[in-house]
């Protein structure tokens, strides 16, 4: 790394967002949060949308307290969950406000893709993963409504384009970002426009693609001056996808040879992304079959994962407890987990029953009494049901991850907010008989700036990143412990499912 450098880093996530100024100097990484804000659907006419303005506002908040506190910024990076996006028009107006992925509308809406494109030719041409709450999907679900948005839209962008189009005027899409959508190619970087063509989805509103670390170019002057910042700043468009941003930042530890050991990751939050980092797409019947992803991330590297349910679960049934006047932390939550019977009941996390807001506690009751299980009555029995069924998960898809590869795990790098539970992360060691190296919590934050140091020559490779952040934030080690009886308890998931 060079000289000293200063970045400054929008990471928004579906329940929540932080701003925060990221520092690089003599070797090392600091982040000085600017601030931080609540992210939620907006429930209209029977949908959920997001709530754009209220979002670039508090990236303005953020770009504020920043101006304040630093004499200048080297750069303005923004990143986002990914498949979601805003449609534009001929002005460069919003059509309408942008969907939440959660948005009823794409249910039902793959089968009827598949009566227009075989599920096996659409892996084909992306490699991602078959969710409802894809773009391809949900602007399919938009063609299907006989609404016009589509022909009045000139250009699609996805949040994190959506939101660096208000910052300079320019609308593009980045890679890391646009290969969520299942609509793009990652192997030929392009979009699969034969494949829109089948889907009636118009191609013509696909935006130029460029590579995670292309500088865009200044702030627009209006929003700089309202931020207060006196010099010119470049925007760049770093890794837009939280993910991407997040597994740029895994502090994968490299020997003389220069090659990292033999690592997986989990990206914990609201979702959780467990999966390997690959030179080049794996897109076969098996990998299909395990309904495995091929995300792109940073310097080519492609993102061969799952995603998996994640701390959703925990936070939706917290919203219901609130909501019945029970407000109670997630350390509080934790606590009360850790002090209950264990493996006394059991979920499958992905299940769609758990994919909508709503009563979770009760739906997972409900999912414990259909498969002959005891339901989980205190709040510490429902988020251990929670924690430890994510954890068993993760066992599985580790497991096929070691097969598609052809490699083995020697460790986990788990990163993200949800590392702040350490009970999910000694039962990820447990459950996987692999040791977890937990950290750093803002892994996404941290991606995007130092991407963002790549664009502008503060940095020179990834394994140099890395090599960075394993030096500049405390990491925690879990050793498993107790593997015997996670073994047991994958037997007995594995017969719940086969009895439903």
């Amino acid at each position: 790394m060079t000289d000293a450098a200063r970045f400054f880093a929008a990471d928004l996530g579906a329940s929540g967002g932080r701003t925060a100024i990221v520092h690089l100097e003599n070797g090392r990484i600091t982040l000085e949060e600017t601030h931080r804000f609540g992210n939620g659907p907006l429930e209209r006419d029977g949908g959920l949308y997001w709530d754009v303005e209220d979002l670039l506002g508090q990236i303005v908040v953020g770009l504020r307290e920043a101006a304040r506190r630093a004499d200048r910024l080297d750069g303005i990076g923004i990143d986002t969950w990914g498949v979601d996006y805003a449609l534009l028009d001929k002005q460069g107006e919003l059509v309408e406000l942008p969907r939440h992925y959660r948005d009823p509308r794409t249910t039902g809406i793959m089968e009827r893709a598949f009566q227009r494109v075989p599920k096996a030719e659409i892996y084909r041409r992306t490699g991602i993963q078959f969710m409802a709450l894809n773009t391809i999907y949900q602007l399919l679900a938009e063609v299907e409504s006989g609404s016009d948005l589509l022909n009045r839209a000139d250009r699609l962008l996805f949040m994190p384009d959506y939101l660096r189009y208000r910052l300079t005027g320019e609308a593009s899409s980045e890679e890391t970002i646009a290969s969520t959508s299942q609509l793009y190619d990652p192997a030929a970087g392009q979009w699969a426009g034969e494949l829109m063509d089948r889907l009636g989805i118009p191609s013509r509103i696909m935006p130029r693609v460029n590579p995670p670390g292309t500088v865009i170019g200044p702030l627009v002057e209006s929003i700089a001056a309202e931020a207060g910042l006196k010099q010119a700043t470049s925007v760049i468009a770093s890794a837009g996808h939280d993910t991407a941003a997040a597994v740029a930042a895994v502090p994968a530890t490299y020997g003389d040879s220069g090659s990292p050991t033999n690592w997986a990751y989990i990206s914990s939050g609201t979702w959780s992304l467990v999966g390997l980092e690959l030179d080049r797409p794996l897109r076969t019947d098996a990998t299909l079959a395990d309904d495995f992803t091929n995300e792109v991330g940073v310097c080519g590297k492609v993102r061969f994962l799952r995603n998996v349910a994640g701390l959703w679960l925990v936070q939706e049934c917290q919203r219901n407890w609130a909501e019945q006047g029970q407000d109670v932390s997630f350390a509080d939550l934790t606590d009360m987990a850790a002090g209950v019977e264990p493996f006394r009941s059991l979920i499958d996390p992905d299940d769609p029953v758990f994919g909508p807001p709503g009563d979770m506690p009760e739906r997972i009751g409900e999912w414990c009494a259909d498969t002959g299980q005891p339901q989980p009555v205190s709040v510490g029995q429902v988020v251990r049901c929670i924690l430890e069924s994510l954890a068993l998960r993760y066992r599985g898809v580790i497991r096929r991850l070691e097969h598609h590869a052809g490699r083995p795990i020697e460790v986990i790098h788990m990163v993200g907010g949800g590392i702040r539970n350490k009970l999910l992360n000694q039962f990820t060691a447990d459950a996987c008989g692999r040791p977890v190296v937990a950290g750093p919590v803002e892994a996404t934050t941290i991606g995007n700036a130092t991407v963002q140091a790549m664009a502008a020559g503060h940095v020179r490779s990834l394994s140099e990143l890395r090599t960075i952040v394993a030096r500049s934030f405390p990491l925690a080690r879990y050793e498993p412990q107790d593997t015997d009886a996670w073994i047991c308890a994958e037997e007995r998931m594995r017969t719940l499912l086969a009895a439903g």
